[in-house]
């Protein structure tokens, strides 16, 4: 198996991932937030933010997937190269907050790292050239 296919698979892998948690935090936010490793969760009208985090991980799974489909795989390096700093940031998060240290590093460490692993691989692809049009060719070639 070449990069190519391991970088494509860990994509569509991780955008399934990823959908599926946006849309449960949307569909089911009490069942999975109790997942995400901190020692308390809002309650009342502060739930909302549960909403936020499932349209903030609903959009990256649709970028991942635009992206690959658009055949920008290059971009999509880049993109989850900057991505990565979600799961970062919600691991930063959970330990600042007292909360579980399995959690922090198993759930978000270990996403953060396959998804800089992602887009390093992406990123590694050799790149095919742009196509130029005929006649910028033959202007080219006189």
């Amino acid at each position: 198996m070449n990069i190519s296919r391991i970088a494509t698979a860990l994509s569509v892998i991780g955008a399934a991932f990823i959908l599926y948690i946006g849309i449960s935090y949307l569909i089911t936010p009490q069942t999975i937030a109790t997942g995400f490793g901190l020692p308390e969760w809002p309650h009342g009208d502060a739930t909302a933010f549960m909403n936020l985090k499932g349209v903030r991980d609903t959009a990256s799974g649709i970028l991942i997937l635009a992206l690959l489909a658009a055949g920008q795989r290059y971009a999509l390096g880049i993109t989850l190269l900057v991505v990565s700093l979600i799961p970062l940031g919600d691991m930063t998060t959970v330990l600042s907050y007292h909360g579980s240290k399995a959690a922090a590093f198993g759930i978000h460490g270990f996403t953060a790292a396959l998804v800089i692993l992602t887009g390093a691989l992406l990123l590694r692809e050799p790149r095919t050239p742009a196509l130029t049009s005929p006649a910028v060719t033959s202007v080219t070639a006189r």
